[in-house]
């Protein structure tokens, strides 16, 4: 059976991960400039990487196409970014795994047991309670 990996606390695991990942989804991307889901999608794409929004209140984000659902996302997916309090990430985690992502991250303050448990046990590498923008500034940009 596939186990995905804790790695939270694995500093080089999370820069391997951000160095070879290329398209990024970020569930609860928002449209609004304030908020902290637009400035750390907004950093990640000038930064490079593809990104996907995954909000169905959206159509298209800075010129990106937008999806209603994980699974509308056609072709491979890197990193699934969560943007969701603790309680609503589990069926994140199952979509995760059912598109075959090769990582979740749940956002600084975001951490539930059983959306660990779902995606290492569905062979989906896991970070949880670490901002993505952080980290890549920080690991790539240090």
């Amino acid at each position: 059976m596939l186990s995905g990996k804790n790695m939270s606390h694995d500093e080089q695991a999370i820069k391997r991960l951000l160095e070879t990942s290329k398209r990024i989804a970020v569930v609860g991307l928002s449209d609004k400039p304030e908020r902290d889901s637009y400035r750390v999608a907004e950093y990640l794409l000038k930064a490079g990487y593809e990104i996907i929004p995954v909000n169905p209140r959206l159509s298209t984000w800075l010129g990106q196409k937008a999806v209603a659902r994980l699974e509308d996302i056609e072709g491979p997916v890197d990193i699934v970014d969560v943007f969701r309090r603790g309680e609503e990430t589990p069926p994140i985690a199952e979509k995760a795994v059912a598109i075959g992502a090769k990582a979740l991250w749940l956002q600084l303050g975001i951490h539930n047991d059983e959306t660990v448990r779902i995606a290492q046990e569905g062979g989906v590498n896991i970070v949880t309670n670490r901002c993505i923008k952080v980290e890549h500034s920080r690991l790539l940009k240090g």
